[in-house]
C-alpha cells in the first residue's frame, strides 16, 4: 500500500511538473489529455487522483449490484443505471471529472446525459473500495458528494463484506445503515430497494 502511494504520487508529481498543471489548477481539457496507459484518473476540485486497474473481485461486486439495481430500475421506469468507466463532470469544478462505479440517474434528470459524458448530479452514487484507493472513498468522495448534492451514496466494502448506505441531511451525510453478513442493504431513495449483501460479495 505504502509503495502504491510513492508511485502515484510521483507519478502525479511528474505529470504536474511536465506539460500539465500543478495540483489544485487540473481542468477537464487537462484530464482528457492524460494518457491511456490503464491507470484509472479522475479530478476532484482541480486536483488529480489516480488510481490502478480494478481486480476481479471488484469487479464482480459491481456486476452484480448493477446487475439487480438496473432490473429494478427499468422495470419501474425510474430513469437510467451507469457503470464506470464514464465521465461525470459535477458542478463547480467538484468533479472534472468523476467515475463513479455505478450511479444511478433519475428520470427526471435525464437531459444531464450527453453523448459522451454526464454533466451534472447522479441521485445515487456507489463505490466498491480497493486497497489502494479506500480512503479516496470514503473521506474526499463522500464530502464531494454531499457538497454536490448527491442524495444516496453507497460504499461497498469488499474486504470487510459490508454496504454502507448514507442520505445527505442539509449538504451532510447520515448513515442510513451498515449491512454485513446475513443481512439485507435497503435504499432510502429507491423505495424498495433491496440487496442481500452475501449475494453482492461473493466469499
Amino acid at each position: 500500500m505504502r509503495r502504491l502511494r510513492e508511485i502515484q504520487a510521483a507519478y502525479a508529481t511528474e505529470l504536474a511538473e511536465g506539460e500539465y498543471p500543478p495540483q489544485g489548477e487540473w481542468t477537464y481539457k487537462d484530464y482528457l489529455r492524460l494518457p491511456d496507459d490503464g491507470w484509472k484518473y479522475e479530478v476532484m476540485k482541480g486536483r488529480l487522483y489516480m488510481t490502478p486497474a480494478p481486480a476481479p473481485h471488484h469487479q464482480r461486486v459491481i456486476l452484480r449490484l448493477s446487475t439487480q439495481l438496473v432490473t429494478f430500475v427499468d422495470e419501474r421506469k425510474l430513469g437510467e443505471v451507469f457503470i464506470a468507466p464514464l465521465d461525470v463532470i459535477l458542478p463547480n469544478g467538484l468533479g472534472t471529472p468523476v467515475q463513479p462505479h455505478i450511479f444511478f440517474v433519475a428520470a427526471k434528470d435525464a437531459d444531464i446525459v450527453g453523448e459522451k459524458y454526464v454533466q451534472g448530479v447522479p441521485a445515487l452514487i456507489v463505490e466498491v473500495l480497493s486497497p489502494s484507493n479506500w480512503l479516496d472513498d470514503r473521506r474526499t468522495k463522500l464530502e464531494i458528494y454531499a457538497e454536490a448534492g448527491v442524495a444516496e451514496y453507497w460504499i461497498i466494502d469488499p474486504r470487510n463484506r459490508t454496504i454502507e448506505v448514507f442520505v445527505l441531511n442539509e449538504n451532510r451525510y447520515d448513515l442510513h445503515g451498515r449491512f454485513g453478513d446475513g443481512e439485507t442493504a435497503s435504499s432510502c431513495l429507491l423505495a424498495d430497494f433491496e440487496v442481500a449483501v452475501d449475494e453482492i460479495i461473493p466469499a
